[in-house]
């Protein structure tokens, strides 16, 4: 029975795009000069795997790109070969345009065959340059099939007898020899002769081996990295062999070959709808180690062993056990909830997944702008949930970008403002409370708030003359257009990104504020909840429906005195707390609740939440208590409702909707 290979595709992108990560770190780390020979190896290995995998799998296309890319990250190995500055950014696009064919292929898209071709020219002119072998150019680009042309010279006479179990450790003796095969001219015969007859035959056993010769220059390292991932399940020889040279045929047509290895084949509409739906559909996926699943199996475990005690105690039950039922209750709550976290762990993952994507950035801005900077990076370990590390990524490259533009400056003027010619951007997560923190942090020139002041008025945001606050003035950064460049580039300078960031963070129930000291620099920290799927959140009613206030948006909770209840006109009314003037929202107006309870303000309470960067008062008609909720989104189930983020179910069964603060205030001010 044939055996489905797609099934194990999702598995293998996974894999090929960690090992380009890998390529990619490795890469920058050797062009700090902080590469050693180790970290050489594991770009070899992750380039190696790339190609074997994609062989097996049947994208040749990217299986021959990455051989090149092998072949010259073997001679670098060897030390045959030094890799400068340049050799270094040819590599690193290259591994953009091996990312670029993983995700066509993954995808069912066609591969921009342009790009593909010039980073493989790229590579080739590299490896035809005098700092390495002559003859690396010709080994360089093979076909799948028929091998590639080569000189006349020395062979390899090769002997590989897989052992019995060879098949059963998931490899395959086809692929091997099909790889030898694209290092020259390889002619041998196969050993039948431990071969049972059909009777004894078992189809997992290996009984086959091979005596072959392969003909032209070949380095010996490159025949033993062949077979470097079955040595241990067969028997390998390799030797010398003298005339044993013998020339491809057709080897004129070799570049026309050659070349169209580099092309994918057009896929049917057909083919491309379904290999997108299957995409989309293991893009969910989440990798977990085997540490949390033993964790989870055993909570549920324990959770079994107490609803069976629980069980045996109601078949029979009576008032004097009482006692034991309540410790069974207890014994439940607990294994509950800690079944909940573990199950929380299972979603958690280091923020280190989207930190992983600046040394990059910063290096190739840098060198665009013609700046100095390096990149520090703490907490990379800091754990949160999957959902949140996927939406925070583009709000991270905005502001690490605008730092890079907009703050650090050119060498010649740090120079001159008694700074170190080379800049400093950090990255720095933790956890706080409830909430996980980041923090961009750059020693740049600072934001100057007399330029954003009056960029502000300019614009109309900010009335001439009007008294705000550091806070408030940097908040102008986030208004949609808002920018204070002189100079329009590619990089920034549109105003389009800054509103973007603050949108998608408050999306995520997070906040975003800015602290900056003119000459010396600007902190953009970050607010998160670790996870979208539970929060705190404080139950509040309203006549007889339940609300729950995210904790993280309330400041405190009062009880309002008539005496500081005050109506502005045009802005309705505010509640005077402290020297400070709350806009107040009342949820039953809002709502319109007919039996809420509470029409005076002092018959109620007022719950001060902050939103925005602004605080206001909730009214409400009594707090009911603080507990953890399972968010259930309402918009998948009914529809989006304004002022409602979601929906939770509470412990006596009934429904509860969850209040966006952010909403209610939008929603109060169209109102006024």
């Amino acid at each position: 029975m044939a055996i489905d290979m797609e099934q194990f595709h999702q598995v293998f992108f996974e894999e090929s795009f960690e090992g380009l990560d890998v390529m990619e770190t490795g890469l920058l780390n050797l062009d700090n000069g902080e590469a050693d020979d180790e970290e050489i190896n594991t770009i070899f290995r992750a380039a190696h795997s790339i190609k074997g995998g994609s062989g097996t799998f049947g994208f040749q296309n990217i299986a021959d790109f990455t051989h090149i890319m092998e072949t010259l990250l073997d001679e670098v190995r060897d030390g045959i070969r030094e890799l400068n500055h340049a050799g270094i950014n040819v590599l690193l696009k290259s591994v953009d345009c091996l990312r670029m064919m993983m995700n066509a292929a993954s995808e069912g898209s066609d591969v921009d065959d342009d790009e593909v071709k010039v980073n493989f020219d790229a590579l080739q002119n590299i490896l035809g340059s005098e700092s390495g072998p002559s003859t690396a150019a010709s080994t360089a680009v093979v076909a799948s099939d028929t091998p590639a042309a080569v000189s006349a010279g020395a062979g390899w006479k090769i002997s590989f007898a897989p052992h019995k179990n060879f098949m059963q450790f998931g490899n395959d003796p086809v692929r091997v020899i099909r790889e030898l095969a694209t290092l020259g001219a390889l002619n041998g015969r196969v050993d039948t002769s431990k071969v049972p007859d059909f009777a004894s035959l078992n189809p997992e056993d290996m009984y086959l081996s091979w005596e072959m010769e392969l003909a032209g220059n070949v380095n010996k390292a490159a025949i033993d990295d062949v077979f470097a991932w079955v040595e241990d399940e067969s028997d390998i020889s390799v030797s010398e062999a003298k005339n044993t040279a013998a020339e491809a045929p057709n080897s004129a047509d070799a570049p026309q070959e050659a070349a169209s290895q580099t092309a994918v084949a057009k896929k049917s509409p057909a083919a491309s709808t379904e290999k997108k739906e299957k995409a989309a559909a293991a893009s969910s996926s989440i990798r977990v180690g085997i540490d949390k699943i033993d964790d989870l199996i055993n909570m549920v475990g324990e959770l079994v062993i107490t609803q069976s005690m629980l069980s045996m105690l109601g078949e029979d039950f009576n008032m004097s056990r009482l006692e034991k039922l309540q410790e069974g209750l207890i014994q439940l709550s607990r294994h509950t909830r800690e079944l909940q976290e573990s199950v929380m762990q299972i979603r958690m993952v280091p923020i280190s997944f989207t930190f992983s994507r600046f040394p990059r950035m910063v290096r190739d801005l840098s060198e665009k702008l013609g700046k100095r900077m390096e990149l520090v990076m703490h907490g990379e370990n800091t754990e949160l949930d999957k959902t949140v590390i996927e939406k925070i990524g583009d709000p991270l490259v905005h502001l690490v970008r605008n730092s890079i533009d907009h703050g650090i400056e050119m060498p010649a003027d740090r120079i001159a403002a008694g700074k170190p010619e080379m800049g400093t951007i950090q990255l720095n997560a933790f956890h706080r409370g409830g909430n996980i923190v980041i923090e961009i942090t750059d020693d740049g020139k600072g934001i100057d708030k007399e330029v954003i002041f009056n960029k502000g008025v300019e614009k109309g945001l900010v009335e001439p003359g009007a008294k705000l606050s550091d806070q408030q003035i940097y908040d102008l950064l986030f208004n949609p257009g808002f920018s204070t460049a002189t100079e329009i580039t590619d990089v920034s300078g549109r105003g389009v990104g800054m509103d973007v960031v603050k949108k998608n963070i408050m999306s995520l129930g997070g906040a975003i504020e800015t602290h900056s000291v003119k000459g010396q620099g600007s902190i953009f920290s970050i607010r998160l909840p670790l996870t979208l799927a539970i929060l705190d959140g404080q139950s509040v009613s309203v006549g007889s429906d339940n609300y729950i206030i995210p904790l993280v948006s309330i400041v405190e909770s009062v009880q309002p005195k008539k005496e500081s209840l005050n109506m502005v006109a045009g802005k309705g009314e505010t509640y005077k707390l402290r020297d400070e003037y709350l806009p107040i929202i009342r949820v039953g107006d809002l709502f319109q609740i007919p039996d809420a309870k509470a029409q005076k303000l002092e018959d109620g309470l007022l719950v001060v939440v902050e939103a925005d960067g602004k605080r206001f008062g909730v009214f409400v008609d009594d707090l009911l208590g603080q507990q953890q909720v399972v968010i259930k989104s309402l918009e998948s189930n009914y529809k989006r409702i304004d002022g409602i983020s979601g929906a939770t179910i509470l412990g006596d069964g009934s429904v509860a909707l969850i209040l966006d603060i952010l909403g209610l205030v939008r929603m109060t001010s169209k109102q006024v």
